[in-house]
């Protein structure tokens, strides 16, 4: 696969990119199939996850912003990693596209449920939400092109 190629994938994702960074961010991106570009995507997707994890972490150490809201963040964070991409994942490398493509926009959701969780509509992680966010459309595109 060339750079072309990875260009014509990402073209059909919700975050252009996003997709093209996360993509040529692994040298296997040049010669992976799209089931294999999906599951790079989920090992971006995974490393910003857990990053956000910790960032969460630090924050309730250092008592600042909404506790609340920052506990439910773990929680939806822990989700993405240890039940929706083991599962994307799971699924990718048995084929099962729907049950993959299930899986990445659950790590949308999450994302989401944890930027709506701010009360005060500031959130201090809104940077990083949006990137886990983003970044599982795009693979949920991806596979999408699977199905």
């Amino acid at each position: 696969m060339d750079e072309k190629l990875i260009q014509d994938i990402c073209e059909q994702t919700p975050n252009f990119d996003i997709c093209v960074s996360s993509l040529n961010s692994d040298p296997k991106s040049s010669s992976a199939d799209n089931p294999e570009l999906a599951l790079i995507m989920a090992n971006v997707i995974n490393i910003k996850a857990a990053n956000t994890l910790n960032r969460i972490k630090d924050l309730l150490q250092e008592s600042s912003g909404d506790r609340d809201a920052l506990i439910s963040c773990v929680e939806n964070y822990k989700a993405i990693l240890v039940v929706d991409l083991p599962q994307a994942i799971k699924a990718l490398t048995n084929g099962a596209y729907d049950i993959a493509e299930d899986g990445f926009f659950d790590a949308v959701l999450q994302a989401n449920f944890c930027e709506d969780g701010f009360s005060s509509g500031s959130s201090p992680l809104t940077d990083m939400n949006k990137y886990v966010h983003d970044a599982s459309d795009d693979a949920r595109a991806i596979v999408r092109l699977l199905i």
